[in-house]
């Protein structure tokens, strides 16, 4: 415990600092195109390491999100940025950086009739055609149950689709209050039946208890979700909601076994794990 009354972080949660060639080369070719990345906007603590093998997140529809949840670091308002022409530079600056496996990310836009989904079909087509040996993961947000949206976004080629249930059911009105848990294991269920190798995550030390954890992975398997990210909730700024407890490396790993014994084909937990860490681990589970 700090000086202020506030959890000290730990020695395992430590990161080095984004440097080297191929994140020089990576964020040049992110300015160059005028693309958002969810490692920036989200402020990933993996943004050195995945920048530094020469892959990143996407993040379409611009940097604006009409949804205010109090974990996030990406800025909530009324977004004014609807760009055409954005499928391709994405899919121009996937092709520049020869990347093997994409992820592609976007804010809500729940303003839009389709919140979004013609942008993000376009999108996976457009990186499709200029990268065809480029495997895709879509992690796309909650469609508010705008069911006919859910299937123009993930019918254009992607290999996985992912949608974060974020935590568990008891902390969605104080973490996700614009959304509805059952309603996001809904679309995963959909995304399934769909045919798409399905993925979510969860983020821990909000205050969560292991029967709940435990609850959300039956909830999850019994779904549809093949894969399962965990990692620990880090406060971005000091006016988003505060960390409860940092998760035990060896909890994790608890976890990990847990999520795989109740029915998830893959788990990735760690404390340092967020949604597209490894992801290119994620297409053939």
């Amino acid at each position: 415990m700090s000086e202020n009354g506030k959890i000290r972080k730990p020695n395992w949660l430590r990161v080095k600092l984004p440097v080297g060639q191929e994140y020089a080369k990576v964020r040049n070719i992110v300015d160059e195109y005028k693309l958002h990345t969810i490692c920036e906007s989200g402020n990933c603590p993996n943004m050195g390491e995945c920048w530094g093998a020469g892959t990143a997140t996407f993040m379409i529809l611009g940097n604006v999100c009409t949804r205010s949840c109090s974990f996030c670091a990406v800025a909530t308002g009324r977004p004014n940025e609807y760009d055409e022409d954005e499928p391709r530079r994405v899919a121009e600056a996937i092709q520049l950086m020869g990347v093997k496996h994409a992820v592609i990310t976007s804010v809500n836009r729940d303003e839009l009739k389709d919140r979004g989904a013609a942008i993000w079909h376009e999108t996976v087509k457009q990186v499709k055609l200029l990268s065809p040996a480029t495997t895709i993961e879509t992690l796309i947000p909650d469609v508010k149950g705008t069911w006919d949206a859910l299937i123009t976004m993930i019918s254009a080629g992607q290999e996985v689709v992912s949608h974060n249930m974020e935590t568990v059911k008891e902390l969605y009105r104080q973490v996700r209050p614009q959304a509805k848990y059952d309603r996001s294991l809904e679309q995963i269920r959909r995304t399934k039946e769909y045919g798409k190798r399905t993925k979510t995550g969860i983020m821990l030390g909000l205050g969560e208890t292991r029967e709940q954890v435990y609850q959300a992975m039956d909830d999850l398997a019994a779904n549809g979700c093949d894969i399962l990210t965990l990692g620990q909730y880090l406060q971005p700024t000091k006016l988003h909601i505060e960390v409860a407890e940092f998760i035990h490396p060896d909890l994790f790993e608890h976890y990990r076994e847990e999520g795989l014994r109740r029915g998830i084909k893959y788990v990735e937990s760690g404390p340092l794990v967020r949604s597209s860490y490894h992801a290119e681990r994620h297409v053939n589970v």
